[in-house]
């Protein structure tokens, strides 16, 4: 019975961050799209148990639509790394509420030391939402 208890317990944190950490399969699926489209990688030359997804911002624009920006990291099978950036919209029910805008990184300079830098670089731009979520607000 302990066992088990400390089982649930131990399991209880992990749901708690899947559920706040956002939706990172859309934009992982449509980065490696537009990497195709691009000429950059295909999906059969990527190492998909090696993809790495973080979320480094989830920013709330209203109830049920939040922004969120992701770095991914993809290995292909011959060692190759792509890291991008992605940023999109996702609702409460559905993470594809917008299109995805990838950005590839060609060279990684330093760390960001906070997320709190991101976050306020975000919030200062003019447009928080694009044009096709304006209409619902």
């Amino acid at each position: 019975m302990n066992k088990l208890l400390l089982a649930v317990l131990l399991c209880i944190p992990g749901l708690c961050f899947a559920t706040s950490s956002g939706c990172s399969s859309w934009p992982t699926n449509m980065a490696i799209v537009q990497m195709k489209n691009a000429g950059i990688t295909t999906p059969a030359r990527l190492d998909e148990s090696k993809t790495k997804a973080v979320l480094l911002m989830l920013e709330n624009i209203e109830p049920g639509l939040s922004r969120q920006i992701h770095e991914i990291t993809f290995h292909e099978k011959t060692g190759r790394e792509f890291q991008v950036i992605t940023e999109n919209y996702a609702g409460r029910e559905e993470c594809s509420m917008s299109s995805v805008s990838v950005w590839v990184v060609s060279r990684k300079l330093g760390s960001i030391e906070s997320v709190d830098f991101v976050k306020q670089s975000f919030h200062d731009l003019e447009n928080p939402l694009p044009p096709e979520l304006k209409a619902t607000r």
